[in-house]
C-alpha cells in the first residue's frame, strides 16, 4: 500500500472516526487528538493484514477514546460551574445523504444527549455510541472492546436505560427550533421582555458553561421569570464589543452564535417543546469555542 493510498484510506474514514471520538469525549480538541493518534497507529501498522480498514480504524479510535475518557474525568470533576460539551459544527450533507440516518446522527450528537452520556461508564458510552449512533452489530462491538457479545448486550441495555431516563422525552422539529431561535434573538436583542417571556416554557432551564473564564451563571437558572429576566438583563448590559450574530448548525441543530469581532463569544442552543423553549444551553468558555468556523 503506497503512502498516498494509506493517507487516502484514512481520510476517507476520518469523518466517522471524528464522529465516534467526539461523541465519546464531548470535546473537539480531545477528539482530534485521538484521531491523530489513530492515524499514527494506522500509518505504522502492517496494513496487509487489515481486511476491513473502517472496522480496524474505528476499533483503534474507540479504544483510544476510552483511555482518554478515563484520564479526563478528574478534569471535569474540578470544572467551575456546569459542564457542557464543546460546540461541534455539524454538516452531514456530504457524508450522510440519507435523511433518516442523518436524523439519527444529529440526535446522538445533540447537547442534551451528550450531557446524559456523561453519566455512563466509558465502556457503556462506547457501546451506546457504536450501537445507537453508528448501528454497529453487537458482534463487532464485542470485538472492538474485547468483550463477549453477551457482556456487550448487557452494557447496551444499561446504557440505553440511563439515556432513556435522562434524555428529553420529545423530538425537536428543526424548523420549529430555527424559528424559535430567530424569535429569541429578536426579542432579546430588541429588549422585548414580554416577547421573550412568551417564548419560554414555565419550567424553562438555563445552563451556562464558562469554566470560570467568562461571565455565565455558575448554577442552573430555573423558571420563566428568572430565565427571562436574566437574558433580558444580560442583553441590556451589552458586554460584548463589536457584537454580531449568526445562526449555525451546531451539534445537529440550529444554534445562535454571538461573535465579538470575528471571534465566537457565546453559543446559545435551545431545546423546544410544544412551541416553547424548554432549555437554553449557553457556552461561553473561550477554550470551547476555538474550533467553531469563523467564516
Amino acid at each position: 500500500m503506497t503512502t498516498d493510498l494509506t493517507t487516502d484510506v484514512f481520510e476517507e474514514h476520518r469523518p466517522v472516526l471524528m464522529g465516534v471520538a467526539y461523541r465519546m469525549l464531548g470535546r473537539v480538541a480531545d477528539a482530534e487528538d485521538v484521531v491523530q493518534e489513530a492515524w499514527l497507529r494506522w500509518s505504522g501498522a502492517d496494513r496487509d493484514e487489515v481486511r476491513e480498514p473502517r472496522g480496524y480504524l474505528v476499533r483503534i479510535t474507540t479504544r483510544l477514546a476510552i483511555d482518554r475518557l478515563r484520564h479526563v474525568q478528574s478534569r471535569k470533576e474540578a470544572y467551575v460551574g456546569p459542564w457542557l460539551p464543546e460546540p461541534y459544527a455539524t454538516d452531514y450533507a456530504d457524508t450522510v445523504p440519507d435523511t433518516a440516518e442523518r436524523a439519527v446522527l444529529a440526535d446522538s450528537v445533540s447537547l442534551a444527549v451528550l450531557v446524559v452520556l456523561e453519566s455512563l461508564s466509558p465502556l457503556e458510552r462506547a457501546v451506546f455510541v457504536l450501537r445507537e449512533a453508528f448501528g454497529y452489530p453487537f458482534s463487532e462491538i464485542a470485538a472492538t472492546l474485547d468483550r463477549s457479545e453477551s457482556a456487550v448486550r448487557q452494557l447496551a441495555g444499561r446504557a440505553r436505560k440511563h439515556v432513556d431516563e435522562g434524555r428529553p422525552r420529545y423530538e425537536v422539529d428543526p424548523v420549529e427550533r430555527r424559528d424559535l431561535t430567530e424569535r429569541f434573538l429578536a426579542a432579546a436583542g430588541g429588549g422585548d421582555l414580554e416577547g421573550l417571556m412568551s417564548l419560554l416554557a414555565p419550567d424553562v432551564r438555563l445552563v451556562g458553561d464558562s469554566g470560570g473564564l467568562s461571565k455565565a451563571p455558575l448554577r442552573v437558572i430555573e423558571s420563566a421569570d428568572k430565565v427571562g429576566r436574566f437574558i433580558h438583563g444580560a442583553a441590556r448590559k451589552g458586554d460584548v464589543p463589536d457584537v454580531s450574530f449568526r445562526l449555525q448548525e451546531v451539534n445537529g441543530g440550529t444554534a445562535l452564535v454571538i461573535l465579538s469581532g470575528d471571534k465566537p463569544d457565546s453559543v446559545f442552543q435551545l431545546d423546544v417543546v410544544d412551541g416553547r423553549i424548554q432549555c437554553i444551553y449557553v457556552i461561553r468558555n473561550p477554550e470551547k469555542l476555538t474550533s467553531l468556523p469563523v467564516d
